[in-house]
């Protein structure tokens, strides 16, 4: 069996964080393993506090998983500060984890802020040389870039710029831009390619963006291309969107039970 290992912040509602990874990852068939950075209490309202794992507590799982469990993909996610993102650039430089999925974590679907401003730097500079896929949405790919993202144009530069930093490929998520029609944009080396689909207009939003990186994390664990990966992930995300439980008072949970389909 494959192994996939999710570096991130716990969610106590269930529905982001290590938790929303590791359901991931069980149905597109893959075990998890799991580097906790960070406690939060959370629900769908919001993030009322945020605890932090000690860095030698960090090491300590990093080099446990990696010395018995060693993973085939890896995604990392909330990272907090910028003492946590250089301990995981440097181990993921040191273990020479070459499928890694950056998902660029600064603020929850609440708007809380999940990541220092410190840390941001770090990000870019550690982080992104590391990935073979960054996952920002507009609002990250503006601080990883400095360039306002508003439209798809607007995208796909901020994906070039991407890989001008070192990241192999980048994939911008187009859920916050105004139209019907929803489209990531995957920008790599060698050209764009578009995933559309219809806008579901709906509040069940929390953890999309965990949930897509972890899975195409799952996808090349199990040896997809990465154009697979992202189509099976953009695709499950959707349908999982669409299949919400509709529970809690805020921003719902997907349903992370819908089966996983080729595309």
């Amino acid at each position: 069996m494959k192994i996939a290992l999710t570096i991130a912040g716990s969610d106590s509602g269930g529905g982001a964080g290590i938790q929303a990874d590791l359901k991931t990852f069980h149905q597109f068939g893959v075990f998890g393993t799991s580097v906790v950075v960070a406690l939060t209490a959370q629900n769908t309202r919001g993030v009322r506090s945020v605890h932090l794992v000690p860095e030698q507590m960090v090491a300590d799982q990093l080099a446990a998983v990696a010395e018995d469990l060693p993973p085939d993909a890896i995604k990392t996610g909330m990272l907090a500060t910028a003492e946590l993102v250089t301990l995981v650039a440097e181990t993921i430089a040191g273990r020479d984890w070459s499928r890694y999925v950056c998902d660029p974590v600064m603020v929850a679907t609440s708007r809380d802020r999940l990541l220092d401003s410190a840390a941001e730097s770090v990000v870019r500079d550690r982080l992104l040389p590391l990935a073979a896929l960054v996952t920002p949405n507009l609002d990250e790919a503006a601080v990883l870039t400095g360039l306002d993202v508003r439209t798809e144009a607007d995208m796909e530069e901020a994906g070039r710029r991407l890989l001008a930093l070192g990241a192999r490929a980048a994939l911008l998520k187009g859920g916050h831009l105004d139209a019907d029609v929803m489209t990531d944009l995957l920008v790599t080396p060698q050209g764009t390619r578009r995933y559309s689909h219809a806008r579901l207009h709906t509040t069940s939003t929390h953890g999309t963006g965990c949930t897509l990186s972890a899975a195409i994390t799952a996808g090349l664990a199990r040896g997809s291309t990465l154009e697979d990966a992202v189509a099976e992930a953009v695709d499950f995300v959707h349908r999982a969107m669409r299949a919400a439980p509709a529970i809690g008072g805020g921003h719902g949970p997907l349903n992370h039970m819908v089966p996983v389909r080729a595309v």
